[in-house]
């Protein structure tokens, strides 16, 4: 097999699997996009109706207290009890997007296996060739000898 058709065969080869894996990577991008806009969706409108429910609860509480001596108490408890849960939510949100699941994972496993092939080629033709030179090396140590044998038959066939 020639080089420039071994050459072609790889970059064949690497073209297909850089198309597959582009393919791979434009789907997983569409299905994150997908995912993240009804996140935020459910997102936008739980917090909505959260605020609604807060809103009209915390007049309640007002409404229900305001005629008595511990009406500042009141809404000074349902400020501090909105700011836990609200610290709470902050806290739960950045423990998801540091320990979340990676993006394009799939893409990423595809590309490390696609590395560690690459690199096993490489190693079979550094030892095929590793194996070609040592055999030129051996086939050119026997014609050195066979030389070296004819031209002492010769002396001694002169001699």
């Amino acid at each position: 097999m020639g080089l420039r058709t071994s050459v072609s065969s790889v970059a064949s080869s690497l073209v297909g699997m850089l198309r597959t894996r582009l393919e791979l990577f434009s789907l997983e991008a569409a299905e994150e996009k997908t995912r993240l806009i009804k996140l935020l969706g459910s997102a936008f409108a739980a917090l909505l109706f959260l605020t609604l429910a807060v809103l009209v609860f915390t007049v309640t509480i007002a409404v229900a207290f305001w005629p008595t001596e511990n009406r500042y108490v009141a809404l000074g408890l349902l400020a501090a009890i909105y700011a836990l849960i609200g610290l709470v939510l902050l806290l739960s949100i950045r423990r998801q997007l540091l320990f979340g699941p990676m993006p394009f994972a799939a893409t990423v496993e595809e590309l490390g296996r696609d590395a560690e092939l690459l690199d096993r080629v490489r190693a079979a033709q550094d030892e095929a060739e590793q194996a070609e030179q040592d055999e030129r090396d051996e086939r050119a140590e026997q014609e050195a000898r066979a030389s070296r044998a004819r031209q002492a038959a010769a002396r001694r066939a002169r001699s």
